[in-house]
C-alpha cells in the first residue's frame, strides 16, 4: 500500500479522500490555491502545498506545479478526485514518466472512453446498445444532413470532446441544422479547444441512469448497479438515488454482465460510470462512460456498503478485487444525495462568500460530504457545489422522509444556497411517485 498520496483536487471531495487515506494509514498531501488556503482539505491533510494563484488554470490545472509538489513532497500516487485532472489522459501519462502512480485507468483508455464517438464505437462492438447515430465524427454540415435524414428527426449534436451540456444543439427541422452545427462546434471549439461534433438520435423524454464499476489491474470487473440521475437543470445533475425504480433485477443482471464484458474488453481498470438514456418503453441505450469517481458515487456506497475511494486506493496499489469486495454486493434499501449548491435557490446565479451560520442535520442514515464550515468563505472562482447530503433507507418512502427532515435541520446563512429548491421538489407530487425524467426541472419550475 501507498505511504503518501497526493490529492489533485480541492473542496469535499478532497476532503472524501484524505478521510479514505487517514482510515486506511496513508499520509495525505494537499495542494491548494491562494484562495483556499483556509479549506478544510489544507487543514486535515498531514502536508500541504501552495501551487498558485485563485484561477484553476494556474494552479489545479498547474501540472507543472502538481508534479512538483508529488516530488518534493515524496508521494508515491495522486489521486485526482473528479472534475480538474481527472479525464485528462496527458496528465496521467506525466503522472506515469514521472514514476508516480495515477489512481485511474491507463492514459490510452481514458483518452479512448474520453473521446465520445470512439466510445460509443467501442461499446457497440461489445455488444452494448447504443443510440442510432453517426458512425464516429461528422466531417461537415452535409454530412450531418444526410446522418439525420436517416436516423430521423429529432436528433442531438454533440462535441466530441464535451460535457456539462456545452456543444450540445437539439435539431428538430432539416432547415435549422446548419446554424445549429456551426453554433455547436464554435462552442465545443471555445470549451474544450476540439469543434468536432457526433450525432445522436433524440429521445424526447429519457431517464438518466448511470451504472457504477470497479474494476482491477488482473483483468477483473464488477458492477455495482445503477444509479438514478435524472433531475437535472441544464444538464447538472440535482438529484440522484440508487437504485432506480425503472431497473429490474434482471435488467440489472443482465447490463451489469455486458458492461462487465465490454471493460474487461478495453483493459479498464479503477472506478468508471457507465452512462445511459432510457426511452419511455424502457429500452436503455449507452451514451458516455465517465472514467473517475463521481459526485454520486455516495449513493452507491450507502446501498452497496462498498466504500468506493478506499477500492480506488487498493486497486491502485495492485490489490485484486476478489480481496477488496469478495462477492457481488446486494442492494440494501434505498439512497438519496442532494447536491447542495452556492446559488440563489430561484435565479439560480451563483452566490460566493463568507458563511456566517452552517448547522448540518445528522441521524441514522444521513450523511454530509462538504469542506464547508461557520466563517468559511465559499470563492467565486470554482464549482458552486458546496456540500452533498445523503440519505438511507430502507426503501425509498423512508429516505425521502429522512431527506426532507435533513434539508429542515440544514441551515446555512450569509449565502443563499438551492436547499429551499430541494425542499420544493420533495413536495412535488410527480417526484414522490417517482414520475420524472431529465426533463423534470422544465416542467417544476414552470408550475
Amino acid at each position: 500500500m501507498f505511504r503518501k498520496v497526493l490529492i489533485a483536487n480541492r473542496g469535499e471531495i478532497a476532503l472524501r479522500v484524505i478521510s479514505a487515506c487517514k482510515e486506511m494509514g496513508i499520509r495525505t498531501v494537499a495542494v491548494y490555491s491562494e484562495a483556499d488556503r483556509n479549506s478544510l482539505h489544507v487543514k486535515f491533510a498531514d502536508e500541504a502545498i501552495c501551487i498558485g494563484p485563485a484561477k484553476s488554470s494556474e494552479s489545479y490545472l498547474n501540472v507543472p506545479a502538481i508534479i512538483s509538489a508529488a516530488e518534493i513532497t515524496g508521494a508515491e500516487a495522486i489521486h485526482p478526485g473528479y472534475g480538474l485532472l481527472s479525464e485528462n489522459a496527458n496528465f496521467a501519462e506525466v503522472c506515469r514518466v514521472s514514476n508516480i502512480k495515477f489512481i485511474g485507468p491507463r492514459p490510452e483508455v481514458t483518452r479512448m472512453m474520453g473521446e465520445k464517438s470512439t466510445a460509443r464505437s467501442t461499446m457497440k462492438a461489445a455488444g452494448v446498445p447504443i443510440l442510432p447515430g453517426s458512425d464516429g465524427i461528422l466531417t461537415d454540415v452535409d454530412d450531418a444532413l444526410k446522418t439525420a435524414k436517416s436516423i430521423k428527426y429529432p436528433v442531438i449534436l454533440k462535441a466530441v470532446a464535451g460535457g456539462g451540456g456545452r456543444g450540445m444543439r437539439i435539431v428538430r427541422t432539416p432547415e435549422e441544422l446548419p446554424d445549429l452545427y456551426n453554433a455547436a462546434s464554435t462552442e465545443a471549439l471555445n470549451a474544450f479547444s476540439n469543434g468536432d461534433l457526433y450525432m445522436e438520435k433524440f429521445i424526447e423524454r429519457p431517464r438518466h441512469i448511470e451504472f457504477q464499476v470497479l474494476a482491477d489491474e488482473h483483468g477483473n470487473v464488477m458492477s455495482l448497479g445503477e444509479r438514478e440521475c435524472s433531475i437535472q437543470r441544464r444538464h447538472q445533475k440535482l438529484i440522484e438515488e440508487a437504485p432506480s425504480l425503472q431497473v429490474t433485477p434482471e435488467l440489472r443482471k443482465k447490463l451489469g454482465d455486458t458492461i462487465e464484458k465490454s471493460l474487461k474488453d478495453i483493459g479498464y481498470w479503477n472506478a468508471g460510470t457507465i452512462e445511459f438514456l432510457m426511452d419511455e418503453d424502457g429500452e436503455i441505450y449507452f451514451i458516455e462512460m465517465n472514467t473517475r469517481i463521481q459526485v454520486e458515487h455516495c449513493v452507491t456506497e450507502m446501498v452497496t456498503g462498498v466504500d468506493l475511494v478506499k477500492a480506488q486506493l487498493r486497486i491502485a496499489a495492485g490489490e485484486k478485487l476478489s480481496e477488496i469486495v469478495p462477492s457481488v454486493p446486494e442492494i440494501r434499501g434505498h439512497a438519496i444525495e442532494c447536491r447542495i449548491n452556492a446559488e440563489h435557490p430561484e435565479k439560480f446565479t451563483p452566490s460566493p462568500g463568507k458563511i456566517t451560520v452552517f448547522n448540518v442535520p445528522g441521524g441514522n442514515g444521513v450523511r454530509i460530504d462538504t469542506a464547508q464550515y461557520q466563517e468559511g468563505v465559499v470563492p467565486q472562482y470554482y464549482d458552486s457545489m458546496i456540500g452533498k447530503l445523503i440519505c438511507h433507507g430502507k426503501d425509498r418512502e423512508e429516505a425521502m422522509a429522512k431527506t426532507q427532515r435533513a434539508l429542515s435541520q440544514f441551515v446555512i446563512e450569509g449565502i443563499f444556497t438551492t436547499i429551499p429548491l430541494h425542499q420544493r421538489i420533495f413536495q412535488d407530487e410527480d417526484f414522490q411517485k417517482g414520475d420524472f425524467d431529465t426533463k423534470f426541472m422544465e416542467r417544476f419550475l414552470g408550475k
